[in-house]
């Protein structure tokens, strides 16, 4: 099982190339369901979840041609794919493919879209909390879709002549289940408006591929989303869009190891809360062309207090990183969690590179230490393992993360792209 050895103190100079973003290009993969033409997408970064969701999809009959990767100045690559699905070959998702990553889960809903029925395993996923598919369950339902569980499985099947739109309210905010219901709602019969929507940077994303593909969508990017359903749907070429999550790593890694980075490939204006919690930290952000510029002065850390909200508020997703960064910050910090119940698993790994954290509920008290000290820690989630990485990179000493499968899911050449900048990073493969 691969590690990485990181030795700290090295502050970060130079470009770190964003790639394009994991949590786009799930969803984007699987509208390719949706139509039985060619759907081409560029910037898909090579990880583990979309090399999983490629075996996924070859399982339902799409022919998945890979273009390679090409290299830039900056030392970035893009990566281009044509998904093509003339016929599905199965409407099954079996346990052994959806229980590896959650998001497979969401092929229910054009499976049941195109052809009226589908049965698909209960998904699995990372252990940050239960993540319930009730609201993908309701919001198909009202799309006039039977759904039954049933040994593991929802059986789901549309009424005769295809979904029908509707009016569907989510109960909470679900960036998965609104995915599922723009492309459900895309193929139906009528129009169907959807309030309460999730409203990220990668909703707005997959609205905008479907629209190139045919489909009829206005008020993505707000809370009330409108899909008149066509008969229909083209292949479209289509873009993913640039990784906010990683590009707000990268920026707190700045911003706690000290340097100056330019982060290009990406977009300020798709992070702007978290953006604006690294500049209260004491780091320098700025947009600059083709991307982000950060400098970081490390030993000049002021405490923040954030709290983790839907889309604009700051991510989840970003959560880990932010409490990394604020465990050098000089004072008492606190990071409140209200998306996942279970997301302070790092809690005790920041611990054993001496950072002094105390749980209350939802809400984690940060006291900033003057040094953390380099120690063996474990990875026990995506988003948990780089907050590893970013305190190791500040650490005094050598830090080893095992379990770092987990960083595969999510990040794409993480120790190239650090090296590059002057940090000390290794894979070590046993």
């Amino acid at each position: 099982m691969d590690r990485i050895r990181i030795v700290g103190g090295n502050a970060l100079n130079g470009i770190i190339p964003i790639s394009g973003a994991k949590n786009a290009a799930l969803p984007l993969m699987i509208a390719s369901l949706l139509t039985s033409d060619t759907l081409t997408l560029e910037n898909v970064p090579h990880l583990a979840d979309v090399e999983g969701l490629i075996r996924i999809l070859g399982n339902h009959g799409v022919d998945i041609a890979v273009n390679g990767r090409r290299e830039h100045q900056d030392g970035s690559y893009s990566r281009t794919i044509h998904f093509t699905c003339r016929t599905v070959a199965d409407t099954t998702a079996p346990y052994e493919l959806v229980s590896k990553m959650r998001a497979s889960f969401w092929v229910i809903g054009p499976l049941l879209a195109r052809e009226g029925q589908a049965r698909v395993s209960l998904p699995g996923g990372c252990a940050i909390g239960t993540r319930p598919v009730d609201l993908f369950i309701e919001g198909l339902a009202a799309l006039g879709a039977e759904m039954e569980i049933d040994g593991g499985y929802i059986n789901a099947k549309a009424p005769k002549g295809g979904l029908i739109g509707a009016r569907y309210t989510f109960p909470k905010v679900s960036v998965g289940a609104t995915h599922v219901m723009l492309m459900a709602a895309s193929l139906a019969r009528g129009t169907t408006v959807i309030g309460n929507a999730a409203r990220e940077p990668e909703v707005v994303d997959l609205a905008n591929c479907l629209i190139a593909m045919g489909a009829k969508i206005s008020g993505a990017g707000t809370s009330t989303i409108t899909i008149e359903g066509v008969p229909s749907l083209s292949g479209a070429r289509h873009r993913v869009l640039p990784d906010r999550i990683e590009t707000g790593t990268y920026a707190m890694a700045v911003a706690m190891t000290g340097g100056d980075v330019t982060l290009s490939g990406t977009d300020i204006t798709l992070l702007d809360t978290a953006i604006e919690a690294i500049r209260r930290a004491g780091a320098e952000v700025s947009a600059v062309d083709g991307g982000i510029r950060v400098i970081g002065h490390g030993d000049q850390i002021r405490p923040v207090d954030i709290v983790t909200e839907p889309f604009p508020g700051f991510p989840t997703d970003l959560q880990a990183q932010f409490m990394g960064l604020m465990t050098r910050a000089n004072g008492v910090s606190h990071v409140t969690e209200t998306i996942f119940e279970n997301r302070f698993m790092h809690v005790q790994e920041l611990a054993r590179l001496g950072a002094k954290i105390t749980l209350s509920g939802q809400t984690a008290r940060i006291e900033g230490v003057s040094r953390l000290r380099g120690a063996p820690v474990m990875a026990t989630d995506l988003r948990a393992s780089v907050s590893l990485v970013i305190a190791g990179l500040a650490a005094e000493g050598e830090t080893m993360v095992s379990r770092v499968y987990h960083l595969d899911r999510g990040f794409e050449r993480l120790e190239e792209k650090l090296t590059r900048c002057g940090a000390i990073v290794e894979r070590i493969s046993d």
